[in-house]
């Protein structure tokens, strides 16, 4: 589903990327960690071109998005929904409008098919009964459900998550994992950068650990967590384990 080969990315004279290489099969759920400024939400972002890397390759379903033309990018993009820390959610529209919206001009559904599509995910993340509400009523764990409701209306192949539980109050982050547990019991692949360590053992397939813009080590959530082979792993997991 993601073949990323040798991708290095600068902001100026600092180098967060370092030649990456990470393959992502169908289904997988691949979890991200390591500390701040490891690269870990850059790479996330290269992999729909929110970043464009200075050098290397990324393959969307054995599409390059590299070498494509801006449509072409678009048109990939489709099969990619993303979630943010910050939910990014129109302020100036109900919970079902922020849905329906990129379902209608993008996917050119009808707004009768956008709509009952969007309910039935806000049903399915347990806020059908915000539908008409406005993000400014919404509690942080309810706006992220939201965000992921409207991430999943455009049908993606593909979802990424840079750290959504970071943003939240304690009690909310439950109901959000709940969500994306659901979600990859479903068999969504998915890309996932966290601090949420329960998370990344119980549901990750995968764990990479970054350290200075490299893929230091990764394995099973068993291996990582209980035998990591690189001294920084051992560090990093030792203060927060």
């Amino acid at each position: 589903m993601i073949e990323v080969s040798g991708i290095t990315k600068s902001f100026g004279a600092n180098t967060v990327l370092r030649e990456v290489n990470l393959n992502v099969t169908r289904g997988e759920v691949v979890v991200i960690i390591g500390p701040s400024g490891s690269g870990k939400s850059t790479l996330l972002r290269c992999l729909n071109l929110l970043e464009r890397p200075e050098s290397g390759d990324i393959r969307i379903q054995g599409k390059s998005l590299m070498q494509a033309k801006p449509a072409e990018i678009a048109g990939i993009r489709t099969e990619i929904g993303m979630v943010f820390q910050h939910f990014h959610l129109f302020p100036h529209r109900k919970v079902i409008d922020n849905m329906t919206l990129s379902p209608i001009q993008v996917r050119k559904l009808s707004p009768d098919q956008a709509r009952a599509k969007a309910m039935e995910l806000l049903t399915k993340v347990g806020m059908a009964h915000k539908a008409e509400d406005y993000p400014a009523s919404l509690s942080g764990g309810q706006s992220q459900r939201a965000a992921i409701a409207r991430a999943l209306a455009m049908e993606p192949n593909i979802m990424l998550f840079d750290e959504p539980t970071s943003a939240l109050d304690p009690e909310m982050v439950g109901e959000v994992l709940a969500v994306m547990k659901q979600l990859a019991k479903e068999g969504m692949t998915m890309v996932v950068v966290t601090h949420e360590m329960g998370f990344a053992r119980e549901v990750g397939d995968r764990v990479l650990f970054m350290e200075q813009g490299k893929i230091v080590e990764e394995g099973s959530p068993q291996q990582l967590f209980e035998e990591p082979q690189t001294e920084r792993a051992r560090a990093f997991l030792s203060k927060i384990l």
